[in-house]
């Protein structure tokens, strides 16, 4: 079974779109995105330096809209058996699923992009990654620290958010037997308490979508259930935003659903790196480029011999 994977915010990297708007009327649809929700995608995608996309606010349309280009370059003929997406890329995967058309799952990104980033704007606030560690003894000390474990990845990942004081609490007092701290490279405390003001905006925005239930298993990032209903997928993409991410449990749902291999939408990486850690001798590829697509291809033949 084919897993589809959409990465969250922190993929983006600086001119990550430009091989893909090369694509036959890639240019044409990402021009009509960009009028459609007021944000020129493709400079951002192209010409902007890392913390122009760094912005909460332009790089979540930005990562939608480079899932959705991605995702409809792939052979019309490949099938899924399920799709999830991490933090941000939940928003992809309710499209690819037919939750939400194109049009409404970009417009309602760019409302969570704003929001989000007036949240964080409240307060001075960042992530870090903690890498190793026992995970019980890692959440304790977060919560010790006042941080949030935002973003429980599996794999000997998660990840703490709060404000920058509790940040450099953490990076100078690591947790007992975890390997290293690593800032991240976004514009807030994403799903923490800091991100409750988003929460109001997205809740009014929700009211404007008619979403369809889903075409193919949708693993939810909240707690790794597989959701059935497009409003039910609607509610947690409201709530999400202050809740952290449960990446781990999204994972032992693949397993427990059969998955044998995982292709990442663009910007890949980040998804199928903890896929090669937790789950062991499932197949992956990342689409970083279009050449990436035959690699997609073959894993489908290889699969499906």
């Amino acid at each position: 079974m084919l897993v589809l994977v959409a990465p969250g915010q922190g993929a983006q990297t600086p001119g990550f779109l430009t091989p893909w708007l090369d694509l036959p009327g890639a240019a044409d649809r990402v021009a009509a995105w960009s009028d459609a929700i007021g944000l020129d995608l493709a400079h951002y995608g192209t010409n902007a330096d890392a913390d122009e996309i760094r912005d909460t606010a332009v790089a979540q349309p930005l990562l939608v809209a480079a899932g959705l280009l991605s995702a409809s370059a792939l052979p019309a003929s490949l099938s899924f058996g399920a799709v999830a997406g991490h933090s941000v890329g939940e928003i992809t995967a309710a499209a690819y699923a037919g939750v939400l058309s194109e049009a409404d799952a970009l417009s309602f990104v760019r409302t969570r992009g704003l929001g989000m980033a007036e949240a964080a704007a409240v307060t001075e606030t960042g992530m870090a990654a903690v890498l190793g560690g026992d995970p019980d003894v890692v959440v304790a000390h977060l919560e010790k620290l006042g941080l949030t474990p935002a973003n429980i990845n599996g794999a000997g990942q998660i990840v703490a958010a709060g404000t920058m004081e509790q940040i450099a609490a953490l990076e100078a007092e690591k947790p007992e037997g975890s390997m290293k701290v690593v800032a991240l490279k976004v514009a807030g405390a994403f799903h923490t308490h800091h991100m409750a003001p988003a929460v109001a905006t997205l809740e009014k925005a929700a009211e404007a979508l008619s979403p369809a239930d889903p075409v193919l298993k949708y693993v939810s990032n909240k707690d790794g259930l597989v959701v059935t209903t497009g409003a039910d997928v609607v509610a947690r993409l409201v709530g999400q935003v202050a809740n952290p991410v449960r990446w781990d449990l999204c994972m032992e749902t693949f397993a427990e659903l059969g998955v044998t291999g995982i292709i990442e939408l663009c910007p890949g990486g980040t998804l199928t790196g903890l896929a090669k850690r937790a789950l062991k001798g499932v197949k992956s590829v990342a689409l970083k480029t279009p050449d990436d697509l035959d690699k997609a291809a073959a894993l489908v033949a290889e699969q499906t011999a």
